[in-house]
């Protein structure tokens, strides 16, 4: 094992190659430190790199498909319910049967794979903590492979951190069940290659993290759990399992080991939860709400047709339109199929110096638990270990026993329509400075390495950013009319973009703001949001700009 706190400030250069393993052409595009080399062992390395070459062409494949589907809805061709599986849907079957530690998942805190973020998160209270690497992780390579680091020691139970400030952190005695989330299929990591090409991002996570940890998972009585990201088909779905029945085979670990739950945070993956379920059937943990990234997916999705402009932000909320008849079916989905029905995020944290601000932002999340367990939830998600006790004691009064699967909601009968309509609501020149702030904020800091960042008493992560930007580059498209102010333009984001800049000039002070990355974040979201063509991720973009 390493030395506490080993991984924390290694140097390390960025440039060269890193060797080249035997059997065909693996290179690493960074050189690793000592700590590094015990997670990139030439076993794990060959193991990526059958992952690799077994299942890259079936992922750029269903990439391509993403594109057609994207064209077709420009086309104004939306998603409706799937003919080709309506047996799927109606036929009578349920997923495999609920792992012990799994059973119980009132309240699930997330954060990025930091090492006193780990230990704070899992000392929390909650009962599952979600280790991501994706949205709230910026995926330089230091973060991802310390990250490993960090994950490999918690599972061996050895891992703590001391701060600059002397405080001691380690695990206490009971913590909460861990679940990895790796980054989606639409990423690489840029660092390693493998017959020339960067390896899949979705699999470098999930097989580094799989390959060290899985069997001492299993010793401790617990197994390998994952998070599964954005997916937008069925299809993709297989994919993972596909890879799942590759990995326990390659590791001699009994076929559905495995347990991922999905977040639905497409519209597409919206119209197939029965069948990205029944894909998963052996290897599933149930479906999440995943609010912010839903929104991003819905605004991104249609962003060319009038008829899907939002309004500000602060007015989409989930009790609303789209996203409540987007709650009411997963819930009905899950719970027929014998499984958990995840709630979404609370970013709100605490506000200290301000009892009464702090008190109004406990009760938003308090209003929103209690609508997601009345809905029929089976657990929900908060972002910061001050509100765990909060979302627990909701769910623990409404639910007596682990979970409500027996709760059907069988009065949901949804059309295609129902996941289509929009909230009623004012766009505000309030809300788009709020954009604006918020996504060069965000992605200030994203580039700078960090993933997880509190602007405005609100945890931000990826998704929140990547809504700020679509609903700019939406509202200069269909040149929407601000309530009481006249339209919103190019012209326009880019003088309130410079308005900004100089409030953060005057609220960090010009030294503190030109040691930070707000030129560059400025101008990479004026691009994103104002260029002609929207691009499909904001951190697509930016990725370019990591070490």
């Amino acid at each position: 094992m390493s030395p506490e706190n080993q991984d924390q400030n290694h140097p390390r250069p960025l440039k060269g190659t890193f060797g080249q393993l035997p059997e065909g052409r693996i290179e690493l595009k960074a050189l690793p430190s000592a700590a590094d080399k015990e997670i990139l062992t030439q076993a794990a390395l060959q193991f990526l790199a059958k992952l690799s070459r077994k299942f890259e062409p079936t992922r750029s494949t269903l990439l391509k498909a993403r594109k057609t589907h994207e064209r077709e809805i420009d086309r104004g061709n939306f998603p409706v319910f799937l003919s080709e599986t309506v047996p799927i849907q109606e036929a009578d079957w349920k997923v495999a049967r609920i792992p012990k530690d799994l059973e119980e998942r009132k309240v699930e805190i997330t954060g990025p794979v930091e090492r006193k973020m780990i230990l704070n998160a899992l000392n929390s209270g909650a009962s599952v903590f979600m280790a991501d690497f994706e949205d709230s992780n910026a995926p330089t390579w230091d973060n991802n492979l310390k990250g490993q680091i960090n994950l490999r020691d918690t599972v061996c139970g050895t891992i703590n951190f001391t701060s600059p400030e002397g405080k001691h952190y380690e695990l206490g005695k009971k913590i909460a069940t861990l679940v990895v989330r790796p980054r989606g299929w639409h990423l690489i990591e840029k660092h390693l290659l493998i017959d020339g090409s960067p390896m899949s991002a979705s699999l470098f996570d999930f097989g580094l993290y799989f390959f060290h940890n899985a069997k001492k998972l299993i010793e401790k009585g617990t197994a390998p759990y994952f998070y599964l990201p954005k997916m937008e088909h069925y299809l993709e779905a297989r994919l993972w399992n596909d890879v799942f029945r590759f990995a326990q085979a390659e590791l001699g670990i009994p076929n559905g080991t495995i347990r991922a739950t999905v977040l639905i945070e497409t519209i597409l993956a919206a119209f197939q939860m029965d069948e990205i379920l029944f894909e998963l059937r052996e290897h599933s943990s149930g479906l999440n709400c995943g609010r912010w990234d839903y929104i991003f997916s819905f605004i991104k999705k249609f962003r060319k047709h009038k008829r899907f402009v939002l309004p500000d932000r602060s007015q989409v909320t989930m009790d609303k339109a789209f996203l409540k008849a987007y709650v009411d079916l997963l819930i009905k989905t899950c719970h027929r199929r014998g499984i958990h029905a995840m709630g979404g995020m609370a970013a709100q944290i605490p506000i200290k110096g301000n009892e009464a601000a702090n008190q109004a932002a406990f009760e938003k999340v308090r209003l929103d638990k209690l609508r997601e367990v009345k809905a029929g939830h089976d657990g929900t998600w908060v972002a910061h270990p001050g509100l765990v006790s909060l979302a627990r004691g909701i769910f623990d009064e409404s639910i007596k026993g682990p979970n409500q699967l027996n709760v059907r909601r069988e009065d949901v009968i949804l059309a295609a329509q129902d996941l289509l309509s929009i909230p009623e609501g004012m766009i505000t020149e309030g809300g788009l400075r709020t954009n604006i702030r918020v996504g060069i904020l965000y992605l200030e800091a994203w580039l700078r390495g960090n993933g997880c960042v509190p602007i405005n008493h609100l945890m931000e992560d990826a998704a929140t950013a990547e809504i700020s930007r679509t609903q700019v580059w939406q509202w200069i498209y269909h040149e929407a009319r601000m309530s009481g102010e006249g339209a919103i333009t190019k012209a326009l984001v880019q003088k309130i973009i410079g308005e900004e800049l100089e409030q953060f000039k005057r609220e960090l002070g010009l030294e503190k703001f030109e040691q930070g990355k707000f030129a560059l974040a400025s101008s990479l979201f004026e691009k994103v949001s104002t260029e002609s063509e929207c691009p499909d991720f904001l951190t697509v973009v930016a990725y370019d700009y990591l070490d």
